[in-house]
């Protein structure tokens, strides 16, 4: 595995580290500017050979009928991943910008952890299920249902928390016997291609079976659905790209599994330690910059203590200043790129126009000329129907919303397009348990209960997605289900004719009897 400083990363296609045929790009560091190195170009010839090494493996080899090849492949590259953490960590907080207290959780050595999870479910998984002897229609039969891979998956990536989705679809998809195709986001391709590096020195996987795709060009990524070699897609990024990625996907029918945007509601009701959960609120909101889909972003408060909630919210955001990512202490570091401080900026910008008001931030920090930083920000004045309230802006920017109890509170919460996720405070847990059960959401964090976990599922409801990734269910995603019907003796017939013979060989012995 190359150093940081002398990286030129490669894909990988058919078991091998190759060029990109439309040269290299750069890849830059987020907080300072940098150009850090660069990464394989491919163009739209490599991600046909990616998929063709892929259909090949699925087609010609055993992969996905050796479930203990499977899970020695998964376990080998973890393995891989641990004793090259400190590189990883290094790569992950230059390229992702990703604060240095992040990657000992999410950004790094906790999915690293969890791809035991894969690698333990395929292991133990009860791939075929007896449904026993039945007549359907009068007909005698057994029947078994048989779980086994979709077939070639093509998954897409965001720049995100890239170490944590790519393998979120890497071990499962694998273990559960599909070949892979990754394209992952031009603004991350290391964290990535050095999955590549690791397969290829340090790992059995055959050739063809994973392949990794990095490009400059969006549009790549539009091929995986497109293709009729591809049987399913895997995409996490925001839904406007998903309903892309849904419509081209319909022309061959596959399967389509989205995590898409979130626009997610901290719910503090009116018994709620309300300096504590505006404090939490500000913290989630500003962490990685708020550069997560399932991140808290619209914080809904009593109305009667709104001024109070803005202004403990504000003292706790604004000490959260835009900082270093290398430096142990931040929280809140740079967005990815120019453009997407850009974005985030013209979200501000919007929010003094809808007539709100900033309690603290509002743009870039003064004591900073370089890197992508943008200061913890709080809106306040505003309803929910705003457009800062009810569209992702992907920055550490958080909209105070009144309320005006429960009701009123789980009504707001529920308007929205998206439903990824939610947060409840309050003092009385069966009150909050409540409100948490009428949420339109895919998860729920109760009084700072975790969900994110390897044997959980992650998804959301309405816009925010198909499908479940993660847990049990984000491993099923990557399957599909056979009812194999095999034709069976009558268990009747055998009965009564058992019965007939029992009866004769009576008959028999008693006329013997009789004779003698």
């Amino acid at each position: 595995m190359a150093l940081l400083a002398d990286r030129e990363s490669r894909l990988l296609i058919d078991g091998k580290l190759v060029a990109g045929s439309a040269g290299t790009f750069d890849t830059v560091n987020p907080a300072t500017e940098e150009v850090l190195g660069v990464a394989a170009d491919a163009d739209a010839a490599d991600l046909g050979q990616a998929i063709e090494a892929a259909r090949r493996a699925f087609d010609e080899t055993d992969w996905s009928r050796d479930t203990a090849l499977r899970v020695r492949c998964l376990r080998q590259l973890q393995q891989a991943m641990r004793d090259h953490l400190e590189e990883l960590r290094e790569l992950t907080i230059a390229e992702v910008g990703a604060p240095r207290m992040l990657t000992s959780g999410g950004q790094l050595e906790t999915p690293i952890e969890d791809l035991s999870f894969a690698a333990d479910t395929a292991e133990n998984y009860s791939w075929t299920t007896d449904l026993g002897y039945a007549t359907p229609q009068g007909i005698p039969t057994d029947r078994r249902i048989v779980r086994e891979a979709v077939g070639v998956v093509g998954a897409i990536t965001p720049w995100n928390f890239p170490h944590q989705i790519n393998l979120a679809k890497i071990g499962p998809a694998l273990a559960a016997g599909n070949t892979l195709v990754l394209k992952p986001a031009p603004d991350t391709p290391w964290a990535a291609a050095v999955l590549g590096e690791l397969i290829t020195e340090h790992t059995d996987f055959p050739p063809g079976v994973i392949n990794i795709v990095t490009s400059s060009d969006h549009r790549i990524g539009a091929l995986l659905s497109e293709d009729p070699r591809v049987d399913m897609v895997s995409f996490t990024g925001s839904t406007a790209t998903g309903r892309a990625v849904m419509t081209a996907a319909a022309a061959t029918i596959k399967k389509v599994f989205l995590e898409l945007g979130g626009k997610s509601a901290f719910v503090v009701l009116d018994d709620a330690d309300l300096a504590g959960a505006c404090s939490m609120a500000a913290f989630t909101a500003s962490m990685h910059a708020g550069q997560g889909c399932a991140i808290t972003t619209r914080l809904l408060v009593p109305r009667q203590r709104y001024d109070e909630a803005v202004e403990a919210t504000a003292a706790t955001m604004a000490s959260l200043r835009p900082g270093d990512p290398n430096d142990a202490r931040t929280v809140c570091g740079p967005l990815i790129s120019a453009r997407q401080r850009d974005r985030v900026q013209g979200y501000l910008d919007l929010a003094i126009q809808e007539g709100g008001r900033f309690a603290c931030g509002g743009g870039r920090p003064a004591d900073r000329d370089k890197g992508f930083f943008i200061e913890p920000t709080v809106i306040a004045g505003l309803t929910n129907d705003a457009r800062v309230a009810r569209e992702e802006i992907f920055g550490p920017v958080l909209t105070v919303i009144p309320h005006d109890g429960d009701d009123d509170a789980v009504r707001i919460a529920n308007d929205s397009p998206y439903g990824l996720s939610g947060t409840v405070f309050s003092a009385d847990p069966d009150r909050a348990a409540s409100v948490a059960a009428r949420l339109r959401v895919g998860t729920v964090n109760v009084n700072g209960g975790i969900w994110y976990s390897a044997d959980a599922p992650f998804g959301g409801y309405k816009q925010s997605g198909i499908g479940r990734e993660m847990g049990l269910a984000g491993f099923e995603e990557y399957t599909e289900i056979k009812v194999i019907a095999a034709a069976a003796a009558s268990r009747d017939g055998a009965a009564a004719a058992a019965s007939r013979d029992g009866a004769a060989a009576a008959a028999s012995r008693d006329g013997a009897a009789a004779a003698q």
